[in-house]
């Protein structure tokens, strides 16, 4: 039965397709409505985005600056474009979004290049950056790299530990390059870590990221993060060009300070990773279904027969990752229950026959 107050949907429809589906937390449409009183400069000249730069720089560094934006292609569109010149490149993973999942926003908008690296876990290293072949450095035939965008976590669900991101820091910087962190759930990755967010971006080596909310609370909405002023240029016209300079930017930032205040970043994301702990742990020994990666956020990449995973996706929205294999990919978002996990798991041990 539909709520009366929400007559285009069944509130209790859960999925496990994309922690994009969740709403908004409340504490962040709290702050919304906080937000909303009288006038306010527009384009980022408000009370709001002013003080989040505050609080960035109390979670990143005193030298972090701060660029809300829309979305997270935006973000990485914006933050690639101002670490690179226009015969530049930039070093992904073949898994990587901004390579799989933006529409080719990189090259379309930005006019990069990407030279993708194949990984076995999502993960770069200075070994596999080793890859790309040194003799065409210089090579005018060649576009030159310059920026190495690893992603926090992985779309993969693995977490780069500190360590490794600052060996990456170091292999990219002694070469004169910059890295960019695609942080979309950076927020599972401190939690995952246990870590707060400097220890594994700013103290590490990393330049400037790309910062998400929408997946962890926001209604809309994530950032440009600037750690290193040095490694960018322009960002605050780049903003412009691209289309991601909010005219009423205080709601974007109010929701900003929300999640990075009292620790909500680190609430949501502790419980998001949680429930991918749970769901992985009640279908574990289940006949027929192995989990293919390691469950270090808030996902799960399960494999079992292609036709289970249909019947199931009638009931449960959730996406098949690589249906050549029957790999699928469960993300649990900060408003799935333990409720919604029992219910989902109890329906793959029904299918499989593991009841």
């Amino acid at each position: 039965m539909t709520d009366e107050l929400n007559p285009l949907h069944d509130p209790s429809d859960r999925g496990f397709a994309s922690d994009n589906y969740s709403g908004i937390h409340p504490e962040v449409l709290a702050a919304i409505v906080r937000a909303n009183g009288g006038h306010q400069v527009a384009y980022g000249d408000d009370v709001y985005t002013a003080d989040l730069q505050r609080v960035f720089r109390e979670h990143f560094g005193e030298q972090a600056e701060a660029f809300p934006v829309f979305n997270g292609t935006g973000a990485n569109v914006v933050a690639l474009q101002a670490a690179t010149a226009r015969w530049e490149a930039v070093v992904c993973t073949t898994t990587a979004h901004i390579h799989v999942d933006e529409g080719g926003a990189p090259e379309h908008v930005a006019g990069l290049k990407l030279h993708t690296v194949d990984t076995p876990d999502g993960k770069l290293t200075p070994a596999l950056l080793g890859t790309l072949p040194q003799e065409r450095d210089g090579d005018e035939h060649f576009a030159q790299p310059r920026v190495v965008s690893i992603t926090q976590t992985t779309e993969l669900g693995t977490a780069y530990t500190a360590e490794e991101i600052r060996a990456i820091a170091e292999y990219a910087h002694e070469r004169g390059w910059v890295l960019h962190v695609d942080g979309s759930r950076l927020s599972n990755a401190a939690a995952s870590l246990g870590l707060p967010f400097r220890a594994f971006t700013t103290d590490v080596g990393v330049d400037i990221l790309s910062f998400g909310g929408t997946k962890n609370g926001l209604m809309v909405g994530e950032a440009v993060v600037v750690l290193n002023p040095d490694a960018v240029r322009g960002v605050k016209f780049l903003r412009k060009t691209s289309m991601q300079l909010a005219s009423k930017m205080r709601f974007i930032s109010a929701q900003l300070i929300a999640l990075l205040t009292d620790d909500l970043y680190l609430r949501n994301a502790e419980h998001a990773n949680a429930m991918a702990r749970r769901l992985a742990a009640a279908v574990d020994g289940v006949p027929g279904l192995s989990i293919a990666r390691p469950v270090q956020a808030n996902s799960v990449f399960p494999v079992l027969p292609v036709e289970v995973s249909k019947r199931l996706m009638e009931k449960f929205r959730f996406y098949f990752w690589d249906e050549s294999t029957g790999e699928v990919r469960w993300m649990c978002g900060f408003d799935t229950t333990e409720a919604d996990v029992d219910a989902f798991a109890a329906a793959v041990r029904a299918e499989l026959g593991g009841v």
